[in-house]
């Protein structure tokens, strides 16, 4: 398993793909959060601290990390080299767990470079310092959460096709509907008592109770039980195809 990790992750760094990533993110997050005058300016803020960081990034998500999960087993469908992966003394769930893995440790290495901007939000505030330090490294857990849910769903539709395109269109509506559609549905008090049960189901409501800077089990087991639900999924849909 620990060979097709780094050779997961060799295949991310050593094409374009990989750092295409990095840099749409880096650079989409940079002009809307200290160029582009709009409410995710963090200059423009009334208040030192990275909120318009943690509300845009996964927007941004929902449409890069499909882009990067949508060719992990779709490509090896289409190719044929998943036969390949068959003959290898690895179990299905290892082959999955390796590409999930390079997908979340990618995911980390694009947040990394991101701490320059609570660095200088740290500097900039009145008086230094003033920004709230556990506030935001709670929301960089909850960021890494909803990324490493969203690299679960774009691995799941991955494996239900060969087309890369259609592994991508199916991961980011299935990442809009968890993240911003369920909160929506819920919103329109359409369906009652069952609204509240919706809204819970929805990743933003339980993004946003980690973003005011508490850790809540319930919100951590969320996001774990999705991810088990969309990598069982997968691996069901793997073990279907050495049939």
């Amino acid at each position: 398993m620990k060979a097709l990790y780094f050779k997961e992750i060799r295949s991310f760094l050593s094409s374009i793909i990989g750092y295409i990533f990095i840099l749409i993110f880096l650079i989409t997050s940079g002009l809307f959060h200290w160029i582009i005058s709009y409410d995710t300016n963090i200059l423009e803020g009334a208040e030192a601290d990275l909120i318009p960081f943690f509300n845009l990034s996964p927007l941004i998500f929902l449409i890069l990390i499909p882009a990067i999960t949508m060719r992990s087993i779709a490509e090896e469908r289409r190719t044929g080299t998943i036969e390949l992966l068959f003959t290898r003394p690895l179990s299905d769930l290892q082959i999955l767990l390796a590409k999930y893995f390079a997908g979340v440790t990618l995911l980390i290495i694009a947040l990394v470079p991101t701490i320059i901007f609570y660095i200088s939000v740290y500097f900039l505030g009145y008086p230094v310092g003033v920004v709230d330090g556990g506030a935001t490294f709670t929301s960089y857990i909850g960021l890494i959460l909803l990324g490493s849910t969203f690299v679960a769903v774009g691995i799941f539709t991955s494996s239900i096709t060969s087309s890369q395109i259609v592994a991508f269109i199916l991961a980011m509506f299935l990442c809009w509907i968890l993240y911003d559609g369920l909160t929506l549905l819920g919103s329109f008090s359409a369906v009652g008592g069952l609204d509240s049960i919706i809204k819970y189901c929805g990743i933003s409501y339980h993004y946003d109770s980690i973003k005011r800077g508490v850790i809540d089990t319930s919100d951590i087991l969320y996001f774990f039980s999705v991810i088990t639900i969309f990598m069982a999924a997968a691996l069901t849909v793997i073990k279907s195809l050495k049939k």
